[in-house]
Parts: structure tokens; C-alpha cells; sequence
């Protein structure tokens, strides 16, 4: 397959699944999809948040999931990436920890099929919807404590997942850092995507100047859940530039070019533009708050 080109210019592919119970038929699904987009030329491939199963019940949970050196989505990703010199970036899958807790990691492998970096989800979704849907992310993972920017040959990627998107400080502080290629793969219910899904993804695009893509889950899964699918990119001007406007498995090409976000960045320069102020909410004393990095 083609590498990528110097300067940033790539084709990018966001794979959009519909992951069961099952890690071994999902890695089965995963490579079909990989290998599609790199048919497509694609160089770097996206996956959505648990792309290695989504399971509800937590005992079955428990005893599908293992570490990382053990993990078949792992390694089926390592030998994708090195026989296709792609940049295969597993969206999230759940990872048994040294310490026996769970993380939802992300996992970039490069074309030599090398780790080139892991990202684990900081913000659990624990919530209550309308709909009576419940979820306690925290009960089953522990949390990140580190943002992290890599480096995929003329881009900086940022790293994200699913209800991370919500935080847009995180988004900001990884362009602060280089970050010129932001993800946001996901898992998004169909209740909180309908309402909130383009319109937050659109936002963290203009806020940054960045392109982000957004490998999503999507339809009715084994264990119960619906999520919206509706995988994007999305460019540093707030453009929808590919979508699956569905619920169903498929890719999404386009072109990614890091001078786009450098353009937009000129245009609106925020990030250069922001401040250091504090909040007075009628106390005493004033919060400070961090406008940009110093």
C-alpha cells in the first residue's frame, strides 16, 4: 500500500462497526474493514471506542477481556499494520491492567506494526437519560490521567474517545500541543448522537482549527445497547467532509492535509489569542483560570 506523503497530506478512513460479544468474530469484522480501507488508500485507519466487544453484563465482561500482550485485536492490529504500512489506530478496546482493573485504551500501531502510543479514556460516561438507559463507566474502568499527542509522519494526532467530547478543554490543550488531527472514536448512544453528535464534533473542528475524525459504533449490538453510528471527518473549517449517514458497518476516505489546519489557525488565530482571566463568582477572592499554556 502507499505511504504516506511528507507535508501531512494523507488519506485518512474512519471503519464504522457494529461490535458484539464476541472478541475473536469482532477482529474478524475489523480486518475485513481494515483492509478495505487500505483497498480505498487509506494510510491511516481508524477504529471506533471498544472495537474488541461491547459487553454489558459485567461478570461476562470479566471473563472476555485480557491484557494487552494477550489481546487478539491487539495482534491481529499489529500484523495489519505491518503487512498494509499503514497507521492503524484502534479506537478503544477494554484492557486488563497489570493491577487487575480494567482500561478503555486506544492503541496506535505504526507501519511496522510497533505501538507507537496507547491512550486511555479520562472521563467516564456516568449518566442517567431520559429514555431510563443507565451507565456507570466507572464501575468497570479506571480512568486516564494523560493526554497524548503522536506524531504519524508530517501530522500530530490527538487522542480522545467517545464521551471525552464533551470536555473541550482536553481538545485544547492537545493543539496547544501540536495537534493539527484530533479523534474522537466513539461508542455515542442513539439518544445523546441524534441530539448532540455533529454539532460537538463540528465545535471541537472550529475551536482548534484541526481535522477530526470520528470512528463511530452503530445499531442494535448483542448485549442490548443502540448506539447512533453516523462515523464523520470533519475539516479544521468545521466541513463535514465524509459521513456514514447510517447506523450500518462501512468506511469513509477522504484527504487529510495539515496545512488546512495551519490555513485555518491564520485565519482565526484563538489559540494564539487566548488569555489567562479569573472568575468572580461574588466571593472573595477570584479563580483563576488558564486561557492557553504559558
Amino acid at each position: 500500500m502507499g505511504a504516506i506523503k511528507s507535508g501531512g497530506a494523507f488519506k485518512a478512513a474512519a471503519i464504522q462497526m457494529r461490535s458484539g460479544t464476541s472478541p475473536e468474530r469482532n477482529a474478524v469484522d475489523l480486518e475485513r474493514l481494515v483492509r478495505e480501507a487500505a483497498v480505498l488508500g487509506a494510510t491511516y485507519v481508524q477504529t471506533p471506542e471498544m472495537t474488541g466487544a461491547l459487553i454489558r453484563d459485567s461478570q461476562a465482561r470479566a471473563a472476555s477481556f485480557t491484557s494487552e500482550d494477550k489481546d487478539i485485536v491487539v495482534s491481529t492490529s499489529r500484523r495489519l499494520a505491518n503487512e498494509l504500512g499503514i497507521f492503524l489506530h484502534i479506537g478503544s478496546t477494554a484492557i486488563l491492567r497489570a493491577d487487575g482493573k480494567l482500561a478503555n485504551r486506544a492503541l496506535l500501531f505504526g507501519p511496522d506494526g510497533a505501538t507507537i502510543a496507547t491512550y486511555d479514556k479520562i472521563h467516564m460516561f456516568d449518566v442517567d437519560l431520559d429514555n431510563g438507559e443507565s451507565w456507570r463507566e466507572s464501575a468497570a474502568y479506571e480512568p486516564g490521567t494523560e493526554a497524548v499527542v503522536a506524531e504519524i509522519d508530517g501530522a500530530k494526532l490527538g487522542f480522545a474517545v467517545c464521551y471525552d467530547l464533551r470536555f473541550p478543554q482536553l481538545f485544547r490543550a492537545e493543539a496547544l500541543a501540536g495537534a493539527d488531527l484530533l479523534s474522537v472514536p466513539a461508542a455515542f448512544t442513539r439518544q445523546t448522537g441524534e441530539a448532540h453528535w455533529h454539532v460537538l464534533l463540528r465545535a471541537r473542528a472550529i475551536e482548534n482549527g484541526a481535522y477530526v475524525v470520528a470512528a463511530a459504533q452503530g445499531g442494535a449490538h448483542e448485549d442490548g445497547r443502540e448506539t447512533y453510528g453516523h462515523s464523520l471527518i470533519v475539516d479544521p473549517w468545521g466541513r463535514i467532509v465524509a459521513e456514514a449517514a447510517h447506523d450500518e458497518p462501512a468506511v469513509i476516505v477522504t484527504e487529510i492535509d495539515a496545512a488546512q489546519s495551519v490555513a485555518a489557525r491564520k485565519k482565526i488565530p484563538n489559540l494564539k489569542n487566548a488569555r489567562d482571566f479569573a472568575v468572580n463568582a461574588g466571593s472573595a477572592e477570584a479563580m483563576p483560570l488558564r486561557g492557553a499554556a504559558s
